[in-house]
């Protein structure tokens, strides 16, 4: 395989749905024919697919999986994976007008997902012994019910575009009846290996099954961990995201798109500190890979193919200081310890981690003085009850107190702006907004703050103004040609 010549790129879901745009813009584009070529495409479900296998990922509603993890609903996951079916069937009738490739592609998703159905049956009735226990096998069944959006997605386009007369060829990474587990990276190697760049279109699976466990470490970030690994395995010279908008300075739904700037660059300090707000440019792990390994990652807009995007990069710094994006988490729970016998005490934050690690919550920021910790965490209310019990079991003299918050962060490769923090804060004081708590790191590439959840938008929009609108003009340019350049 020829290295540093072809780049690796990842297709979102939403951007899946409209393969007529995903064909003219990322595939084809203004290129040729003979510039077809010299790029992997890893592939996630089409949008709202993986919901239906797991669940939702924002509202919990259960899909397959939750439902056959759930030992009372018998049989309603058996009506939900025909629900399935019907609509994995009903994408495939929107995708293809020619009714062989329609039967081509219906046969496909319904041998896999029949399949599915057999080996979740054996594995119901095989459990149902007391010697085996569903719990040990569910990692497994998730995995395998993953994939299934994946390989969906990714056949379909493989058999569009063979239609339309470019090389595709589809590489199945899920695993499907493969006879043992290799570990991912050997896994890859094998996969594309057998592939001819310079004249064949991959389009792969964003879920690979693996001795790892895609789903232990990153759940249902498993798609951006297997399109870094496969640029980092076939040493690509740049991964690219497709998604269906810029990474700009805000959201545009929030400050207004006449008002938002792309970045244009940035660096994976910036995207790491997006990804604690839960607003991922890539998962911080799969991250990792690219960065060590001096890949750089560009972020596209699907429907601005001509635009350069963004282009993030190890060691990018501004060429002058300045806030690059302002950035936030809505459902924050903050979990407040005072404990006056902590002060002097060492130990006691050790003891608050040890709990928020047994109940796998994460948190995106905490606070201390002399007796309090503050822990703001992301995850349902469910668990912070679970968390809070265990405090006080922990620390019986102690007052817990939980209160549901957001937390907006100014964040760039460079803030070290004079008087920033008074700037933002008059912003806010200006626009009627009480701050509850803030923190700035001395690596000054972030501010946090911490408001009632009433004053997200109103936070985000007031520090806009302040911080990213008076250098608009100048900042785009900036970023734009420095894009280019690179």
């Amino acid at each position: 395989m020829t290295t540093q010549l072809h780049t690796v790129e990842k297709i979102g879901g939403t951007s899946m749905t409209n393969y007529e745009a995903v064909r003219d813009n990322i595939i084809i584009g203004n290129r040729g024919k003979d510039e077809l070529y010299q790029r992997i495409f890893v592939v996630s479900a089409y949008a709202g697919v993986t919901n239906e296998l797991l669940e939702h990922k924002k509202t919990g509603e259960p899909g397959v999986y939750a439902l056959f993890a759930d030992a009372e609903s018998d049989w309603a996951w058996g009506d939900d994976l025909s629900k399935l079916v019907r609509l994995l069937i009903d994408i495939n009738g929107e995708m293809f007008e020619d009714s062989m490739l329609k039967q081509q592609a219906d046969q496909f998703i319904t041998d896999r997902v029949e399949g599915v159905r057999g080996c979740l049956i054996d594995l119901q009735r095989l459990c149902s012994y007391g010697q085996f226990q569903l719990e040990e096998h569910l990692l497994t069944v998730r995995e395998m019910l993953a994939g299934i959006g994946e390989a969906h997605s990714a056949f379909n386009i493989t058999l569009k575009l063979q239609q339309e007369g470019i090389n595709a060829r589809f590489v199945d990474l899920t695993g499907w009846r493969d006879a043992g587990l290799l570990p991912l990276d050997e896994k890859l190697k094998q996969a594309f290996d057998a592939v001819d760049l310079s004249r064949e279109l991959p389009i792969a699976t964003g879920y690979a099954q693996c001795k790892e466990g895609l789903m232990r470490t990153f759940d249902r970030g498993y798609s951006e961990m297997t399109f870094s690994r496969v640029a980092v395995i076939t040493e690509a010279r740049e991964a690219v995201i497709h998604k269906e908008y810029h990474l700009s300075s805000a959201d545009p739904n929030i400050v207004g798109a006449d008002k938002v700037v792309p970045l244009g660059r940035t660096n994976y300090d910036v995207a790491d500190q997006l990804a604690n707000l839960g607003m991922e440019a890539i998962h911080p792990r799969a991250g990792k890979g690219l960065r060590q390994n001096d890949i750089p990652l560009r972020v596209m807009n699907a429907f601005e193919p001509e635009h350069t995007g963004t282009l993030i990069t190890k060691d990018y710094v501004s060429e002058k200081p300045q806030v690059e994006i302002i950035a936030g988490a809505k459902g924050i729970f903050a979990i407040e310890v005072f404990d006056q016998d902590m002060q002097g005490e060492p130990g006691s934050d050790r003891k608050i981690l040890d709990v928020l690690t047994r109940f796998k919550v994460r948190f995106v920021s905490k606070d201390t003085n002399a007796n309090t910790i503050t822990h703001y965490v992301s995850t349902t209310l469910k668990h912070v009850k679970r968390v809070v019990n265990a405090l006080k079991e922990t620390f019986p003299n102690a007052e817990v107190n939980t209160r549901k918050v957001a937390l907006v962060s100014a964040i760039g490769s460079d803030i070290k702006v004079p008087g920033i923090l008074a700037r933002s804060v008059k912003a806010m004081a200006d626009a009627d907004i009480s701050v509850l708590a803030l923190h700035q790191c001395m690596r000054q590439v972030d501010i946090q703050f911490v408001i009632d959840e009433d004053n997200y938008k109103a936070t985000i929009v007031a520090l806009h103004a302040a911080l990213i609108e008076p250098h608009n003009h100048e900042y785009a340019i900036a970023s734009a040609e420095q894009c280019a350049l690179d």
